[in-house]
């Protein structure tokens, strides 16, 4: 898909391209050169990680300068993420729209059970006090470390290195005294997220616990509160 789009913008003047598994060495391009024009192609701009990158572009105030644009590789679609640099020139034969429209969302939310909305609204009213934890306590999910954000008596929110998917089924392990118990948990929602280099990508998810102790929880929570 990089040739056709390096056609398009012939025009615009020096190129430099990357695929679409690699938004982490377009980044830090980005942040090294700071260029005037950013685009994506369509596809990759909705996924996770395109969302992602332009979500992480539009909020670095050294990047205000940048237009970003999302193309098609087959040249029938543009869109305009933010204000277009005075004076720059439109791709031969592809129509500008007028309008700035918002980009896609990173958050990836499913369409959960009616029980489980009740149970984890992490959006809105909670059934649930949320507790923010100390900066630096790990729990595990499936054996794997993942930084703890905050928990209330029926779920967490967590920073994770490992790819995490709403709807996934993982077990939670938490430390207890000089042990630790482990749980039953659901990924209620997940969204990747592309930080301020050097501190690598993670995905950040919101936990479901199906058949936790609220006692031994709110026990932890309140040993780690911040």
């Amino acid at each position: 898909m990089i040739t056709p789009l390096r056609e398009q913008l012939a025009n615009e003047g020096e190129l430099i391209t990357f695929s679409d598994s690699e938004p982490i060495q377009a980044l830090q391009a980005i942040l090294e050169r700071r260029p005037e024009l950013i685009v994506l192609e369509r596809l990759f701009a909705a996924t996770p990680r395109g969302a992602a990158l332009i979500n992480r572009i539009k909020s670095d105030p050294a990047l205000a300068h940048a237009e970003i644009r999302v193309m098609s590789h087959t040249g029938d679609y543009t869109r305009q993420l933010t204000a277009p640099r005075a004076g720059a020139p439109v791709a031969a034969g592809v129509p500008e729209l007028k309008a700035a429209a918002p980009a896609p969302p990173v958050e990836v939310m499913p369409t959960p059970a009616a029980e489980v909305i009740r149970a984890v609204d992490w959006h809105g009213t909670r059934r649930a006090p949320r507790v923010r934890v100390k900066k630096g306590v790990e729990i595990q999910l499936d054996g794997n470390a993942v930084t703890l954000v905050d928990v209330s008596s029926v779920g967490a929110q967590v920073l994770s290195a490992a790819v995490l998917r709403p709807n996934q089924k993982v077990r939670i392990t938490i430390p207890k005294g000089t042990g630790s118990v482990r749980y039953r948990a659901s990924i209620a929602w997940a969204k990747f997220e592309l930080r301020k280099p050097p501190a690598a990508p993670v995905y950040r998810a919101g936990i479901e616990f199906l058949d936790a102790d609220p006692a031994v929880v709110t026990e932890f929570a309140k040993a780690h509160k911040e």
